[in-house]
């Protein structure tokens, strides 16, 4: 039997394991597994929502060894060390748990067909200080030592009853650093509903700090200035054209020598694959550690290996790379999954084409900007307010109904619907 291995359970890895499952693994046409270092996934868009409480991760967490055994595949949890291309078999460190005893030995796993998908992590492009004094916002582990930290930062501006401000400097104004400045703004604001009638909104001081010349530098420019405005209105200090040259305990310090005072550093500046990755079996890599891929998405060096998802280096006919986005791990999944079969099958691949339906930016329950792209606009068309909002929430909805079809999806949405009558606003624990 056929053996496929997936390694990473992020949005394109697991929704191309769980369609492997379906239609090759329950009809034992071909054994899947599915590797993860973490037991859950959470869609990683939402991060900055887990970050600030907006979102409780134990409720929207899903646990890949339960979704496995109801979708036909096997998951086993551990960290790719390195892969046998010879041999066609991947090596899993040995696991240990918080008191450094082993739970899990080194493990090997055979495989016919291997699936990169592995993802992407925070690019400090070696700035000092960054690596140990801010906090990297792209994982849930992340995201609850931000929690943790924010949360301790206005308990100790609530004991010295509204003395002072809680200072938080956000560098990189992509997706993640507007959102995240929005839901601050937004988490502040719940709190006072449960006790903290001390904490106004001009007691917390967000600066979003960006090299280039604009926020969401990814974006049209109208879409752009559409969020930088919301932003300050908000009251977020928007520094673009600011290089970041250092971090410290006290803050960080810019290219021209200015000083920005912090108590809570994040950095979303950049991405990259994993460091590992870098000529990982003697693939070819580029300059941040993607594996190269023809348009096929196997990788240039070995046919029997694909990439999806951010780890990959996928150029388009006109020369320009696909971008780390959701909706480009959502259709190589796609594109990956059809192509799998057909090698199985001994038809030809097809090509893999990213379609760009457009962007959207969320800044909480203030406002949603966006543009959507496709047949009916005939180019872009910018979007905000309620209806961007609702095409918002539909991009994790059409993630949910890859994993669980339409009939769960649609009673999960029952069911966050009677939560927000059931439990709080704002994850306070």
């Amino acid at each position: 039997m056929t053996k496929i291995i997936v390694v990473g359970g992020g949005a394109g890895g697991l929704e191309l394991a769980t369609k492997l499952g379906r239609t090759l693994g329950r009809k034992r046409r071909a054994e899947i597994t599915l590797v993860d270092k973490n037991s859950s996934h959470l869609w990683k868009p939402l991060l900055h929502e887990v970050a600030t409480g907006s979102m409780d991760e134990g409720v929207d967490a899903l646990s890949y060894r339960a979704h496995a055994k109801n979708h036909g595949f096997d998951f086993q949890m551990g960290t790719l060390w390195d892969i046998d291309r010879d041999q066609k078999v991947i090596t899993l460190a040995p696991m240990y748990d918080e008191n450094n005893e082993l739970l899990m030995p080194e493990r090997e796993l055979e495989y016919d067909i291997l699936v990169m998908a592995i993802g992407s992590t925070s690019n400090d492009f070696n700035t000092p200080g960054v690596r140990d004094n801010c906090i990297f916002l792209d994982n849930p582990k992340q995201a609850h030592r931000f929690r943790r930290e924010m949360n301790n930062e206005f308990m100790r501006l609530h004991a010295k009853h509204g003395d002072g401000s809680v200072d938080i400097a956000i560098v990189g104004a992509g997706a993640t650093g507007v959102e995240l400045s929005a839901e601050l703004h937004n988490a502040i604001k719940e709190l006072r509903n449960y006790g903290f009638r001390d904490l106004e909104n001009s007691k917390l001081n967000v600066t979003l700090v960006e090299a280039g010349e604009r926020i969401l530098p990814a974006l049209p420019p109208r879409i752009s200035s559409a969020a930088h405005q919301e932003l300050l209105k908000l009251g977020v200090k928007v520094k673009t054209n600011t290089f970041v040259t250092k971090a410290d305990e006290e803050g960080l310090e810019t290219k021209e020598g200015e000083r920005i005072h912090a108590d809570i550093m994040v950095w979303a500046a950049g991405i990259k694959a994993p460091d590992f990755l870098k000529d990982i079996a003697g693939l070819e890599t580029n300059r941040i550690n993607q594996l190269e891929v023809n348009n096929t998405l196997q990788t240039t060096r070995d046919e029997n290996i694909f990439v999806i998802g951010d780890c990959a280096a996928c150029t388009q006919e006109d020369g320009s790379k696909v971008p780390p986005r959701a909706q480009s791990a959502h259709q190589m999944a796609s594109r990956c999954f059809s192509n799998i079969v057909a090698k199985l099958n001994g038809r030809e691949l097809k090509p893999y084409v990213f379609k760009d339906h457009g962007s959207l930016v969320s800044l909480s329950r203030f406002s949603t900007v966006g543009s959507l792209m496709g047949n009916l606009t005939k180019g872009s068309m910018m979007i905000e307010g309620r209806i961007a909002r609702m095409v918002y929430i539909s991009l994790y909805r059409m993630h949910q109904i890859a994993l669980h079809g339409y009939v769960k999806t649609g009673l999960m949405m029952l069911v966050g619907r009677i939560n927000r009558v059931l439990r709080p606003s704002l994850k306070l624990h």
